[in-house]
């Protein structure tokens, strides 16, 4: 055999020996172990959380994050200038329709009210002295010793006068208004703001800035969008009867407000695809505050005989949503599920689970089908028995 040949034969019969001596001491230190090779023993049951798929009656709603805001909103302004003299509420108070709020110096205007009516007794018995001088000179010109010229004269004076009468007549209405508004009131029933005017301060007639600003709070609105796609649906189910509309603040659900909704907006919102709603809330005890976030929900109708089970239960997989069933021999298979909406934990299944069936709730992570299952209690979120 030439020399290369057997250096090769040599070596093969090195490398295949240094094999055996490996696999030998593979298998040596096995059973030294008292172990199978990984893959042959009997799999232990994996354990696992689960909970039965229930049949109840689901309502069907629209959920949203809304925001609150005042029936009506006004603005304080005095419709006359001068110093304000006095403030009759404290920030923070809530007036009722008619309350008196500032007063603002009312002498000027008084004066003004006195001057009217003296100008308007003045031109009265001007106008009545430019009546008579009329039917005299009317008369004088029937019995032929007065000029048209004169009677003209005094007819048009007459006429000037009772003009001048009706001027002071507006001139004194005017001026019993000004008057009035001296004393500023609510014209709402509401909750106050801040102050931002004190007595002492002088003030413009109808400035830029408000005096305080008063929210009606009972009732209020609740402000939400909704998907352009839910519109048909929710229209639909406004045009046979009203819509109740929950609100309530995050983290107390089971405080929630109750009422109806009252207004869609006539215009969806072309860079959300969205559509403004509101719902009125009578707010008799005032949970409700403007411009704080509540969450929404719109109810449609309610669904009865429905599937549902805990949100944690569904799985989603390359053909879908499916969850893992328990059968009667504790295995676990899965089954492919058509979901709808979640509410309060809980998922709608439409199709693919019967009440009473068993599903696992944590723990499919280490799940395949047809693993045995063994449903444990008290356990932690990673699985393992605490």
């Amino acid at each position: 055999m030439p020399i290369g040949l057997k250096s090769i034969a040599r070596t093969l019969s090195f490398i295949a020996r240094l094999v055996l001596i490996v696999c030998a001491a593979s298998i040596a230190l096995a059973c030294s172990h008292g172990s199978e090779p990984q893959g042959f023993g009997p799999r232990s049951a994996v354990p696992v959380l689960a909970a039965k798929a229930e049949e109840k009656t689901v309502a069907n709603a629209l959920h949203a994050i809304g925001r609150v805001e005042a029936f009506s909103t006004v603005n304080v302004k005095s419709m006359v200038g001068g110093q304000i003299t006095e403030v009759h509420f404290k920030e923070g108070d809530e007036v009722k329709q008619g309350d008196l709020l500032f007063t603002v110096d009312p002498r000027p205007y008084q004066a003004a009210l006195l001057q009217s009516e003296a100008n308007l007794a003045r031109d009265v018995a001007l106008a009545t002295r430019a009546d008579a001088d009329e039917k005299r000179y009317a008369f004088l010109l029937k019995q032929g010793v007065g000029s048209h010229q004169q009677y003209d004269q005094a007819h048009a004076d007459a006429a000037s006068a009772d003009a001048l009468v009706a001027a002071d007549k507006a001139a004194l209405e005017t001026a019993k208004l000004n008057l009035a508004y001296t004393s500023i009131r609510s014209p709402i029933e509401g909750r106050t703001g801040d102050l931002l005017v004190h007595a002492g301060n002088v003030i413009k007639a109808n400035e830029d800035n408000p005096m305080v600003v008063i929210n009606q709070i009972r009732p209020v609105y609740v402000d939400f969008s909704i998907p352009e796609q839910n519109l048909p649906e929710v229209r639909a189910y406004v045009a046979e009867r009203k819509l109740p509309v929950d609100a309530a603040l995050p983290g107390r659900q089971e405080t929630s407000e109750r009422g109806e909704l009252t207004f869609i907006d006539n215009t969806v919102d072309r860079t959300t695809g969205t559509i403004n709603l509101k719902g009125t809330f009578s707010n008799g005890d005032s949970k409700l505050w403007p411009g704080e976030f509540v969450n929404t929900t719109l109810l449609l109708n309610e669904l009865p005989n429905t599937i549902v089970v805990p949100s944690q239960a569904i799985q989603t997989g390359q053909d879908g949503s499916y969850v893992f069933v328990i059968n009667s021999a504790m295995k676990a298979e899965t089954r492919p599920v058509v979901i709808g909406q979640s509410i309060d934990g809980e998922t709608v299944v439409e199709r693919g689970l019967k009440a009473g069936e068993m599903v696992v709730t944590d723990g499919q992570l280490r799940l395949i089908p047809g693993a045995t299952v063994a449903i444990k209690h008290g356990l932690t979120g990673g699985g393992v028995e605490s």
